[in-house]
């Protein structure tokens, strides 16, 4: 069957079949990608198209692990209770492509024939390959990373799904500290809700719960650091470090993916051109695409091509140290690298 962005799945589920308003799901999805929180959305979406009111009797979850063939073809089979369809979500999917067994024969033998009662939601885990032969029988739905440019409509439509609303800078100061990472921002969405109760949640509020202030963010941190501003930037790995989920490799992930940017820029020099790399590429982990590509044509022009290899290469030097490493100055390191960043003579273009 086709494969579909989550988008497309979201607009077929909401069309339904003309001239009735009911949308009718396909027997058969597979939910894979790394962006697991996009997973439950999807078969959030799935339930309520397929089940309606009737969740409570008629739907079923189970891990691969746990199935026999016997009860896979119970659950797949069983005949819904006072409603047209019953749902059956099968987590650790991947599982099945990993072992060669009675269990995966039957699954594939269903899916050559699924029950028109049943629809049947197979989740692969982050950072698993799709296996082929289920994905063929099935609608797969790939959950990538959201672009930056989406991250901030996908943290109102996940707060108002909790009765929160964040205000503008809260918004901007909570993917600053977080990042794009949707698991981890949800886990602060949540918490922002519980800490709010119903009100607008504002800066002060990310501030208190999340441990960041303004300024002191990982990005001011690569601003700095790409800036040159070296003492600034030395100033902030600590209070980076100290924040909920961040280390020494994410910092310098961040940083190798902005020298990158530049040395681009540099290549490039129109920010119009750089943003159709982004676009083409998609690289994780950044803010919007167009701000980005207009910071990094900034930034060329305070380095030159040999300043750049340079600490492209030291940026690589360091990411594996952190990595091999069994015990880590995570701190000491970071500075010692951004320090390097320092402007010395100029140097030929």
């Amino acid at each position: 069957m086709a494969a579909l962005t989550l988008d497309a799945l979201l607009r077929g589920l909401k069309k339904g079949p003309p001239p009735t308003p009911i949308p009718t799901p396909a027997p058969v999805y597979l939910l894979h990608g790394d962006e697991d929180v996009l997973k439950g959305e999807a078969i959030r979406a799935i339930l309520d198209a397929a089940l309606g009111s009737s969740r409570a009797f008629n739907y079923d979850s189970r891990f691969a692990a746990d199935l026999t063939p016997e009860s896979f073809h119970l659950l797949v089979n069983t005949l819904p209770m006072f409603a047209e369809r019953r749902a059956v979500v099968v987590r650790g999917a991947e599982q099945l492509a990993k072992r060669k067994s009675k269990l995966r024969d039957e699954v594939i033998r269903y899916l050559a024939s699924p029950s028109p009662s049943t629809v049947l939601i197979l989740v692969a885990a982050a950072g698993e390959d799709v296996d082929t032969e289920l994905a063929r029988n099935a609608v797969a739905v790939d959950m990538k990373p959201l672009d930056a440019e989406r991250v901030p409509r996908w943290l109102a439509h996940y707060g108002s799904g909790l009765g929160l609303t964040l205000a503008p800078d809260a918004a901007d100061l909570l993917v600053s500290a977080v990042g794009n990472d949707l698991s981890m921002l949800a886990r602060e969405l949540e918490k922002l809700a519980a800490f709010t109760g119903g009100r607008t949640a504002t800066a002060e509020d990310v501030t208190g719960l999340v441990g960041v202030r303004r300024g002191e963010t990982v990005y001011d941190l690569i601003e700095a650091a790409l800036e040159r501003r070296v003492a600034r930037a030395a100033q902030l790995v600590e209070p980076v470090l100290e924040q909920a989920g961040m280390n020494g490799v994410r910092i310098i992930s961040l940083l190798g993916t902005h020298l990158v940017g530049t040395a681009v820029a540099r290549a490039e020099r129109n920010p119009h051109a750089v943003f159709r790399q982004m676009l083409a590429v998609r690289p994780y982990g950044l803010r919007g695409y167009k701000e980005e590509a207009a910071r990094w044509t900034k930034w060329n022009a305070l380095w030159t091509a040999p300043e750049l290899g340079r600490a492209l290469r030291a940026t690589l030097k360091t990411d594996v140290a952190l990595k091999n490493a069994t015990m880590t100055d995570d701190r000491g390191i970071v500075t010692q690298l951004i320090l390097g960043f320092a402007p010395l003579k100029r140097e030929a273009a």
